[in-house]
């Protein structure tokens, strides 16, 4: 599986993707759940009319971060109200770039539908929700996307046991008749609509609110597949695993070659330059830490040990304070959060087995797309 994985990633790049997206709905979602992670429901988070986002963060001493909340590997609320995952952490980060405390993190939980209006309507500061960057949401509805933090694409997941020879290396004449679940009103249907369309077959596509659904239909046998984002399907399938979902380990994911391309990242509001510069160069500061060795472990080590390194952790030369940020913001980052290696490591490579090596979110000098501009 992890040979598999790892061409998965590495032939992304050659395929004729729709550009338009599924993470967005695609990923597990959940019904709205407005919990802070040890604080109050529902707090006073609303940010006053030209105030700017960095500053009512500041003011309001927390980051209200919205994700999807059943996201495996992404974002998942626990059972003791805590949220674990990949862009759980990347909340983290901004929190402890601008507030100096990983912890100060309300974690909103919105559904694909509520997610923009949410950001829109500054009920949120940032989502980071497993969202696909694509063209309409970039230009058309008032987002506005930093840098990828994880390299997608949509793929398909079936069963062998009720689809006789489906295997990895299938493609789309294996879901010819078959019945196809996935998240109503998202990009992820129009690509299985638009994908089935172009390779002649037919299907029956059966929506619903949330993926969840979407998986108890696939686990009951209404649907023979289900779709979303490939990170989602071996999320799901190892979350099952680990449940002794009676034949989950021999579930196939399929296409090799994603039959989409799928960008995620954090979104921010437009017109807040300010705040969009923040939340980059946040995600940025985990690149340049990844691409330098340096971890939560022994940054206080390398603090000096290039130029650059001193610039970004609040040396001389730093430029965190002409942002708005405590000179230290992204040293803090690395010592409370973790570089980008940890964070994938922690939560998409150990766990569920996404491996890193080979694919797009390795390092520019590795063959990978994970770059930052320099810091100077």
């Amino acid at each position: 599986m992890l040979k598999r994985l790892a061409v998965l990633f590495a032939i992304l790049a050659l395929v004729a993707a729709a550009c338009s997206s599924s993470s967005d709905g695609d990923d597990a979602t959940t019904t709205t759940a407005a919990t802070a992670e040890g604080g109050d429901e529902g707090g006073d988070t609303a940010q006053a009319e030209g105030e700017g986002t960095l500053a009512a963060v500041i003011a309001r001493g927390k980051l209200v971060c919205g994700v999807s909340g059943t996201a495996v590997g992404f974002s998942e609320t626990l059972a003791d109200g805590s949220t674990t995952g990949f862009d759980a952490d990347y909340c983290r980060a901004v929190a402890a770039a601008v507030l100096g405390d990983s912890e100060a993190v309300e974690f909103r939980a919105l559904t694909a539908a509520e997610r923009f209006e949410a950001l829109k309507n500054n009920e949120i500061d940032v989502l980071i929700r497993n969202t696909t960057w694509t063209q309409s949401r970039d230009t058309d509805i008032g987002m506005q996307f930093v840098a990828t933090t994880f390299y997608d694409g949509q793929q398909i997941m079936g069963n062998p046991a009720t689809l006789p020879g489906l295997t990895a290396d299938s493609g789309f004449e294996a879901i010819d008749g078959a019945t196809v679940c996935t998240n109503a009103g998202t990009t992820t249907e129009k690509n299985i609509t638009e994908g089935a369309a172009v390779n002649g077959v037919n299907i029956t596509l059966e929506t619903v609110e949330t993926f969840p659904e979407a998986m108890e239909k696939f686990k009951s046998g209404t649907c023979d597949l289900v779709t979303t984002d490939g990170s989602g399907l071996f999320g799901n399938r190892s979350a099952e695993v680990a449940a002794g979902t009676e034949g989950a380990a021999e579930w196939v994911i399929f296409p090799t070659a994603p039959i989409s391309k799928e960008p995620l990242g954090p979104v921010v509001r437009q017109n807040d330059s300010q705040w969009f510069d923040v939340v980059q160069w946040t995600v940025f500061s985990t690149f340049i830490t990844d691409e330098n060795g340096v971890t939560s472990a022994n940054a206080s080590d390398m603090m000096e040990d290039t130029p650059e390194l001193a610039r970004l952790f609040g040396g001389e030369g730093e430029l965190q304070t002409a942002m708005g940020l405590p000179a230290d913001a992204f040293l803090q980052v690395v010592k409370q959060v973790g570089s980008y290696g940890e964070i994938y490591e922690r939560n998409l490579e150990g766990p569920l087995d996404l491996v890193r090596e080979g694919s797009f979110n390795m390092q520019w000098f590795d063959g990978g797309l994970i770059f930052a501009p320099p810091a100077r």
